[in-house]
Order: structure tokens, then C-alpha cells, then sequence
């Protein structure tokens, strides 16, 4: 099976799963390697704390990592929130953070949460996913602290249609120039499985976008399942495989000492 490279466990602020239970779980499941990256979004409004305390995760994960160095090979990571006013603070945290994979996701724009109703209040579900690309856009850009973007275009669980109305094709003028800028600057891109389990029949981004990607040379790819307790590991990854086969892909990438590493699919 594929390795997950997109697992939390309760140092999230949204996971009450111990990470023990993740490991034993991708091993029951046959994974070779595995890396969790709990959320860490600092500066954010947010009812859910998502603030990571680094000092004892990393003390954790490698003590895991230890325990469980005859089973499997666990990776420690981090899933950061982008946002521009914390360039300082991300590119300063990343450079003293022994960390093997860093995941750049958009979890908040102009200070909202996409999770939320009100982020849609006042302008269309257009509207709404055109901003998130436009801000993904300028994230992907301007800042240089992670290795793989992350579930782009996401967004689309939590919009009111529930993606029956989002085309990725009306949203290129940004899509594409952030993926020309992901393979410019040797960044991967993640395929995330939690679409499937969101009831979008694909992943986050969408087969478009992969197929985009592929076409304009990216090969730096990322699996993860966003799980946030043991039975959604791996989800959906042998449908994802082939999928990515579909899209033109033979290999995907895991990291170690935040170098890319390339595995077939």
C-alpha cells in the first residue's frame, strides 16, 4: 500500500487519536513508512486551538519512532497554515524545527475559516473559491517553508453546493500559474483522499488539476490521507493509485530530512 504522508493524531487541536494508534494501524495495514504532520496554524480566530506544541511532539515522534523502528518507518512532519503576515515567524520556526516533511496548506483566508457558513455570507460560492485560489496563489509564491502544497482546492467539501457546482477549469487563471510555481521552486503537490471520504468521488485537487499538473512536468507528488482517526489511513489509496496512473503518473514522493524520495505507484 501506498505511504500516508498526511496523518494527525491529538497533538492536533481537531484529532483525539493517540499517535500510537496511527502507527499500529498503518502497520496492520502493510505501510512501509508513514509520517504525521499535525496541524500547526498560528495567528488564526479560530473556536479550535491549532497551535502545535512543538517541544513535545518532537520529543513524542521520535520516541515513537524508536519504539517502533522494527515495523515501520515513521517520518515526522508538520501540516503548517500559510498565511502572508507570518512569513517571519513560518520561515524562522522551519529553520530551527528538525522536521522531514512540511505540508503548506490554506486553512484561513483574509482571516476566515472555508469550514465555516459565514465565510460565504455576503458574495457567491464563485466568488468565494476564486479568493481561495487568488490568496493559494499569492501563499505559493511568496513563501518558501514547505515541501508539498496541500489539499488545494479543499475548500470545495464545505462550499454550499458541496462541489455539484465548482469546474477547477473556471479557476486556471490561478491553478495554473501556482502549479507552474510549484515545479519552478521543487515543491510538490499533494494528492489528498479526504475528497472521497467527503463524498466528492476525487481527491483534493480534483483529477483536472492533477492532470494539469502532470501535463506541465510536475512529478513531485505527495499521498496523504488527512486522517484524523485510525480508519480513514489509507484511505481510498489503491482507487488513488490508479487514479494517478490515469493522470500519467509512475511514481509519487515521500521525504526524509525534508529530501524528496521517489516511490512507484
Amino acid at each position: 500500500m501506498l505511504c500516508d504522508f498526511h496523518i494527525h493524531t491529538d497533538f492536533s487541536g481537531d484529532s483525539d487519536t493517540p499517535p500510537a494508534r496511527q502507527i499500529e494501524r498503518a502497520i496492520a495495514l502493510g505501510m512501509g513508512r508513514i509520517c504525521v504532520t499535525d496541524h500547526h496554524d498560528y495567528d488564526v480566530n479560530s473556536d479550535c486551538d491549532f497551535n502545535l506544541d512543538f517541544p513535545a511532539y518532537l520529543q513524542t515522534m521520535r520516541e515513537l519512532r524508536e519504539q517502533y523502528r522494527n515495523q515501520i518507518r515513521l517520518e515526522i512532519g508538520v501540516e503548517l497554515g500559510l498565511q502572508g503576515h507570518i512569513a517571519g515567524y513560518l520561515n524562522e520556526l522551519v529553520n530551527t524545527c528538525d522536521l522531514d516533511f512540511i505540508i503548506g496548506s490554506c486553512h484561513f483566508i483574509d482571516g476566515q475559516d472555508p469550514y465555516l457558513p459565514s465565510f460565504y455570507e455576503g458574495r457567491t460560492e464563485k466568488e468565494a473559491l476564486e479568493r481561495f485560489f487568488q490568496v493559494s496563489l499569492e501563499m505559493v509564491r511568496t513563501l518558501d517553508c514547505f515541501d508539498s502544497c496541500g489539499h488545494l482546492d479543499y475548500m470545495v467539501r464545505y462550499c454550499p453546493s458541496k462541489g455539484r457546482e465548482y469546474c477547477a477549469a473556471d479557476y486556471m487563471d490561478y491553478i495554473s500559474p501556482l502549479l507552474k510555481t510549484l515545479i519552478e521552486k521543487g515543491r510538490a503537490l499533494e494528492c489528498n483522499t479526504g475528497g472521497f471520504r467527503y463524498g466528492l468521488g476525487q481527491p483534493n485537487p480534483c483529477e483536472d488539476i492533477l492532470r494539469r499538473y502532470r501535463a506541465l512536468g510536475g512529478e513531485l507528488l505527495t499521498v496523504g490521507s488527512d486522517a484524523h482517526t485510525p480508519d480513514y489511513l489509507g484511505y481510498e489509496f489503491d482507487r488513488t493509485a490508479e487514479l494517478l496512473k490515469e493522470c500519467g503518473f509512475r511514481y509519487y514522493t515521500v521525504y526524509h530530512g525534508r529530501r524528496p524520495e521517489f516511490l512507484p505507484l
